[in-house]
């Protein structure tokens, strides 16, 4: 019975020492690490002083953003705009592209004091890189491209870095809403 148990103990031994080397994997490699939250950012500030196109133009289409970095959505916003109307910056900044980019015109804007950048397409420019733009500038004229709308229109977007944003956003209240004024009665003035 000594035997068996002084061979039970050097079995338990030989088991325990044999556990303690195997690593116990904290994840494996076929396990993905936890995807690091996305930084939190401040709210994009409504400093936008015009509509890129007219005064208060249709929004053909709206934002979508997409799901993930490369799936379907409408990374900006499609603004209806007759062929040849003017195309306006929507705040002060200078712009970083104005050219051609898969046949179509494209005009960048990095917006002063943030790190926001909108883009307009598609634009025939009327600016260069490099120039300095105030908000109402005009920054080139609609193109007529069938392709993106179903009429003519302007897409709007905006980024920070690579990051898309919903660029109504950058329009303040008195900008986004529709309707006409009314005048309210002032109380405690004599008439």
């Amino acid at each position: 019975m000594r035997r068996v148990m002084r061979h039970s103990g050097v079995w338990a031994g030989l088991v325990l020492g044999l556990a303690a080397l195997v690593p116990t994997p904290l994840a494996s490699a076929d396990t993905p690490a936890p995807a690091p939250s996305p930084p939190s950012r401040a709210p994009v500030p409504a400093i936008a002083r015009a509509w890129p196109v007219g005064v208060r133009p249709v929004v053909v289409r709206g934002w979508e953003p997409p799901a993930t970095v490369y799936g379907p959505g409408h990374r900006g916003v499609d603004l209806g705009a007759p062929a040849g109307a003017p195309v306006r910056a929507v705040a002060p900044g200078r712009v970083s592209f104005a050219g051609r980019v898969a046949g179509r015109g494209v005009v960048s804007v990095e917006l002063t004091g943030t790190d926001l950048r909108t883009t307009y397409e598609p634009v025939a420019p009327s600016v260069r890189k490099g120039d300095e733009v105030g908000a109402g500038d005009e920054v080139g004229t609609v193109e007529a491209m069938a392709p993106h709308c179903p009429t003519t229109c302007v897409h709007w977007g905006l980024l920070t870095g690579e990051t898309y944003l919903n660029p109504l956003t950058l329009l303040p209240p008195w900008l986004l809403r529709r309707g006409p004024s009314r005048l309210l009665p002032v109380l405690n003035v004599p008439a």
